[in-house]
């Protein structure tokens, strides 16, 4: 395709950019709750005196969830339509919350993985049902840029969620107890979500096969051998970005280069600042350059960053691992999007199948969690190296549809 002419492609269809805006506010949400436990991870370490493997049970809990839940939510999406799969979605987000209240009272850790996992369930289906939904608002050859602008919101909420959260519970005083001060920001979430369900219950959305008839997908084939290299990369890329959100804060505090809260403000401003521009600026750079291609390129930034952010070089280690924040935040959506590409038209199954893929960030900071207890924070930074070079291997293969 002639660059020239992809240039004048609109990302969204200009009949589509209600549907585009009322989806792009859930992609805010969900990066704002997952965000949040990036600073409950440490707050937690604080809070019960318990090591980095012990607190990484909370990502395993939320993206546990979306492993066992991603099936289903593809199923009932399908079955129900998108818009009940958003409320769907939204009810179960809203009823984790809540639960955080209960719980609170007790203030033992193990209990809090209850409303984790709650909320895992309900997050799994607003992405199953959002992420290829927003591919199809549009000319297909724009899919993986148009994902990238909508994840771009899912970016926003992140900063918002770390630096919110950050304020709200990293202290330096912090004690054991406080149920209140956990309870309070997931009770006013609750509230915020449900009034947010209930407005979709008033929205009309058009559907998958709406969008197919005028044109925008074609017929139903069958999985490439290319879409399981993409989930495979899908699962890798989990486990890096994961794994290095939850652990930032110790790698940036543990030493005394930073105290925890300003450790967060530093994730929130810097590293998810930088993350947020990625992908508004990738996604207006897909327009003239081939998806793959940027993949690739920032690919190469996320391997080159994270080597550095394990040698002995003190500041130049820290901004190494800032700026990886820029180089990784394409990756998920343009993945994604790729992987569609590979999917032969199946989008509401390849979708659940797709997002099997953040049990990634389940495994992965366990696993450097581990390494990290075992031979310290710039040692576990392994991890994502490896999962950054999978990604890097898919970028060689794909090609654009």
């Amino acid at each position: 395709m002639d660059n020239r002419s992809q240039n004048r492609i609109a990302l969204v269809a200009r009949e589509y950019l209600v549907p585009f805006i009322l989806i792009a506010s859930l992609f805010f949400m969900w990066g704002g709750a997952r965000a949040i436990l990036d600073v409950l991870n440490k707050h937690f370490q604080l809070t019960f005196g318990i090591n980095k493997a012990h607190s990484a049970l909370m990502q395993s809990a939320i993206y546990g969830a979306y492993f066992l839940g991603a099936i289903p939510a593809g199923w009932l999406i399908k079955r129900f339509g998108t818009r009940r799969g958003v409320v769907v979605g939204l009810s179960a987000f809203a009823i984790g919350s809540l639960l955080f209240i209960p719980v609170s009272y007790v203030m033992q850790f193990e209990l809090f993985l209850l409303p984790l996992f709650v909320i895992g369930c309900g997050l799994v289906m607003l992405e199953t049902a959002a992420n290829p939904y927003v591919t199809l608002l549009g000319d297909p050859r724009t899919s993986a840029g148009r994902l990238n602008l909508a994840q771009s919101f899912n970016g926003l909420g992140c900063i918002m969620g770390v630096l919110l959260g950050g304020q709200f519970f990293l202290h330096d005083d912090v004690q054991a107890g406080g149920g209140t001060e956990i309870a309070l920001p997931y009770t006013f979430i609750g509230i915020i979500v449900l009034a947010v369900a209930f407005a979709f219950t008033r929205v009309k959305l058009p559907e998958v096969a709406q969008m197919r008839r005028a044109g925008s997908v074609g017929a139903s084939t069958g999985f490439t051998p290319l879409f399981f290299v993409g989930l495979a990369a899908l699962v890798a890329y989990e486990i890096a970005e994961i794994s290095i959100n939850t652990f930032f804060i110790n790698y940036m505090s543990d030493d005394g280069f930073l105290s925890p809260k300003d450790a967060a403000t530093l994730l929130s401003i810097g590293g998810l600042g930088l993350f947020l521009g990625g992908r508004v600026v990738g996604s207006l750079l897909m327009r003239r350059i081939a998806a793959p291609t940027m993949l690739r390129i920032c690919a190469i930034g996320t391997i080159v960053t994270m080597a550095l952010t394990m040698m002995p070089l003190g500041l130049v280690s820290k901004l190494a691992l800032v700026v990886c924040f820029a180089f990784e935040s394409i990756m998920f959506p343009t993945i994604f999007a790729l992987s569609l590409g590979y999917a032969g038209g199946n989008t509401e199954r390849a979708s659940s199948v797709l997002m099997l893929s953040v049990v990634g960030g389940a495994i992965g900071p366990l696993a450097m969690g581990w390494v990290s207890d075992a031979m310290g924070n710039a040692a576990s930074f392994a991890v994502p190296l490896a999962g950054f070079a999978v990604v890097l291997v898919f970028s060689l293969l794909a090609r654009n549809k």
